[in-house]
């Protein structure tokens, strides 16, 4: 018998095809364009000087026309120049990191659990099963209050968190970028369950005696997403401010919000959630181009809560003996996948290469017009993004979304390592992760960052940065002391 033919798809590598058809797709102008500009070249090449000086001859100029060309052009240019958004650039940021007093293995929690719900046994296996597969580690913090038997969640404890938290990491930042108090235009605090009077905002100004004309804001309620509002809300007062400065502050208090009754749904966030906090300084003044670390390049926001089931999937109420605590619905995962089907739908034509979009496109034309069993096509993200930093509210958010985003284990790797280094930190995470990223030393010049952080509302909301510059290993921050402990996640 003669041999058979060869198959196709095993001796051709699919994915070069793939890659030849991203190519061509995404530099389709170019490729349209190169090929009519070298004709024109080859054909002014190709008459002699004499004719090249008989058609200049033969164009004729009028002052005023060349006058009014002129302003025509530099009108356009002006009104280009003055419509184009500033850019607004992150310089540095600085997360605290806690100190190894306030440290909670899975052992004290658990004796601790035992000791405070001592008439509730199926509570306490309960948290235990949870505390097991949360992806927690054993270094993870709680403030100092929750140590004691039972916990004391008063007003001066949680105040007394608030300020070593947020203190901290503005003293770090000060340190880092050189910035002085004085040159601070615009401060934004975030924190959704403690919201004091005077604020925090306030708390902030008093402390460090910043100027009495700063434009101050304290965003309570808002939940894990709320430090990408707090960004959101930076870029656009940068929009409006020239040559200013603005620094964010995204923390979560723990003190005040500790849950000590029997529901199930309410016992979730004392196994996930953690001290935490970050500050970030963002500038729209060209002199710190050359220094800072990102470019914000997009913010997209998400809010589901004209749906009843997403408006209370993070509620805080009280139980039926009157303690108040976050309850936690069974289908938040859910409702996270839609806010994140909305989200993406958003951003893709804002990120995705030209390839993907014509692809997605044609999937929708045919399963509208021939087929409508077709698999959807799911965009390839990694294709518009080098990092993600996912929020990491939970093992199985993160599974969630590695699953519906087809991403590979090194793409939530900071994610992962951030939730069982520090826990859930809130709406601070998103940090971590961007410091885990840096301490690893993979953060290079061009590279885009895709941070996604949900929330209660519900919302979803995402923020693309651009890194500026090859960032060089940090020497210290909240990683310094046990990046090189954390090898490719098992």
């Amino acid at each position: 018998m003669p041999p058979a033919s060869p198959d196709f798809s095993s001796s051709v590598k699919l994915k070069y095809v793939k890659l030849g058809y991203q190519y061509v797709v995404d530099h389709f102008l170019t490729l349209l364009l190169v090929p009519v500009m070298v004709g024109i070249l080859i054909e002014v090449v190709r008459l002699g000087p004499q004719e090249i000086v008989n058609l200049w001859n033969s164009l004729h100029f009028d002052l005023i026309q060349i006058l009014c060309s002129s302003f025509f052009i530099i009108f356009i240019a002006t009104v280009y120049f003055m419509s184009k958004p500033r850019c607004i650039y992150l310089v540095d940021y600085a997360c605290y990191k806690p100190p190894v007093t306030c440290r909670v293995p899975f052992a004290t929690f658990m004796e601790h659990s035992r000791l405070i719900l001592s008439n509730n046994p199926k509570s306490v296996e309960f948290q235990m099963r949870i505390l097991e597969r949360s992806g927690l580690g054993e270094e993870t913090c709680l403030p100092p209050a929750i140590h004691y038997i039972p916990p004391k969640p008063t007003m001066e404890a949680a105040r007394g968190e608030a300020e070593v938290v947020i203190f901290s990491a503005m003293d770090s930042l000060f340190k880092k970028t050189g910035l002085k108090p004085k040159d601070i235009d615009i401060l934004i605090v975030n924190c959704s369950l403690f919201s004091p009077t005077p604020s925090l905002s306030a708390m902030v100004i008093n402390k460090y005696k910043l100027r009495s004309n700063i434009k101050s804001f304290n965003l309570s309620g808002m939940g894990c997403s709320a430090g990408l509002i707090s960004i959101d809300l930076a870029r656009d007062l940068l929009q409006v401010h020239p040559n200013s400065n603005a620094v964010v502050v995204s923390t979560e208090i723990i003190t005040p919000n500790y849950y000590q009754g029997n529901e199930r749904a309410m016992l979730l966030p004392n196994c996930l959630f953690r001290m935490g906090g970050a500050a970030i300084l963002l500038s729209n003044r060209r002199s710190e181009r050359r220094r800072a670390k990102y470019r914000l390049v997009h913010v997209v926001r998400t809010h589901k809560g004209a749906d009843d089931k997403a408006y209370r999937c993070v509620f805080e109420e009280e139980d039926k003996e009157g303690k108040v605590g976050i309850s936690l619905s069974k289908d938040l995962m859910a409702i996270a996948g839609e806010a994140l089907k909305s989200n993406i739908t958003t951003i893709g034509p804002l990120v995705l290469p030209g390839s993907e979009q014509l692809l997605f496109l044609l999937t929708l034309i045919g399963r509208k017009v021939f087929n409508p069993k077709w698999k959807p096509y799911i965009p390839d993200f990694k294709l518009a993004f080098e990092h993600f930093c996912i929020h990491a509210g939970g093992r199985a958010v993160i599974d969630e979304l590695q699953k519906n985003l087809q991403l590979s284990a090194e793409h939530v790797e900071a994610s992962r390592m951030t939730l069982h280094r520090f826990g859930n930190t809130s709406s601070s995470s998103l940090w971590y992760e961007m410091s885990y990223l840096e301490a690893k030393g993979r953060m290079k010049k061009g590279d885009r960052i895709w941070q996604i952080a949900f929330g209660s509302g519900f919302k979803c909301n995402s923020a693309v940065w651009k890194c500026n510059r090859t960032i060089k290993k940090p020497t210290d921050g909240p990683w310094e002391d046990c990046i090189h402990r954390f090898q490719p996640v098992h």
